[in-house]
């Protein structure tokens, strides 16, 4: 009996065309943040010191700001430290990293099947208007008189509430364990703090600001969630002052489920 097809690969950060941070320079540095040292960093993956600097200094010198840096003095003696940027990058190649074998995941189980393959990179390659897109898969269906209330739990594990009619319910032959899309415009977006969100809202999906663009009167915000998701909203940039928003700031993303569109692919 033949071994199933499977779905293979690595993910790499890259600067430019030059990689930038893959899985074992990931390690690496995780092991010198955890150690605080290069040598013990090095020693407990089987790696030579020289190695190991060589590598740091490569990621250093593609990076916008150092990742790593020396500590010198103190009780120890000093030492090999991540920087807080360093830490940011690593959060966010973990997350990328998730993704990517979560996508990978799907491709293999479906590797097999050239038909079902063919319908699941149509899905992955699905357009809208809508800035916030993500696949799920619906856990529960609460059918009301006219409408359903459909509770999604998406790929990074987040659970996503949306409210559409009885009749929307059955002709996109939505049921429990159906895959299906969630799309939110980002104006429908309000951004809140983590530490006292409104609790009427339906969905409150917590992250961590990644990105800011500005416009006149706008902004677009970025929000990463730990499950590596990101939501997109647009706000005012009064707003935006007031809730005094920067990159790596925690924030809650509070969706209405009556703004969640569902779709399918068929």
């Amino acid at each position: 009996m033949s071994s199933p097809t499977r779905m293979a690969g690595r993910l790499w950060l890259e600067k430019g065309d030059r990689g930038f941070l893959g899985r074992g320079r990931a390690e690496l540095l995780e092991r010198i943040d955890e150690l605080g040292s290069m040598a013990k960093a090095a020693r407990a993956l089987g790696m030579g010191y020289k190695r190991a600097w060589d590598m740091v200094e490569a990621i250093n010198n593609l990076a916008d700001a150092p990742l790593v840096e020396r500590a010198t003095g103190g009780r120890g003696g000093g030492g090999t430290r991540l920087t807080e940027h360093g830490r940011a990058m690593i959060a966010e190649f973990r997350a990328a990293e998730t993704a990517y074998e979560r996508l990978l995941g799907m491709l293999s189980s479906e590797a097999d099947n050239p038909e079902r393959l063919h319908a699941l990179l149509g899905r992955l390659a699905l357009k809208t208007s809508a800035r916030n897109q993500w696949w799920g898969r619906v856990s529960a269906v609460d059918r009301g008189p006219v409408n359903s209330e459909v509770t999604l739990t998406l790929g990074g594990g987040e659970p996503l509430v949306a409210v559409i009619t009885n009749t929307s319910c059955r002709d996109l032959g939505i049921v429990e364990g159906a895959e299906v899309a969630a799309l939110v415009k980002a104006p429908h977006v309000v951004l809140a703090s983590p530490h006292d969100p409104p609790t009427s809202t339906a969905n409150q999906l917590c992250g961590r600001v990644d990105r800011i663009e500005t416009g006149e009167t706008d902004a677009e915000v970025g929000l990463r969630l730990a499950g590596g998701n990101t939501v997109t909203a647009v706000i005012d940039r009064e707003e935006l002052g007031e809730l005094g928003l920067v990159e790596g700031t925690p924030a809650c993303a509070l969706i209405e489920a009556s703004q969640v569109i569902l779709a399918v692919n068929r």
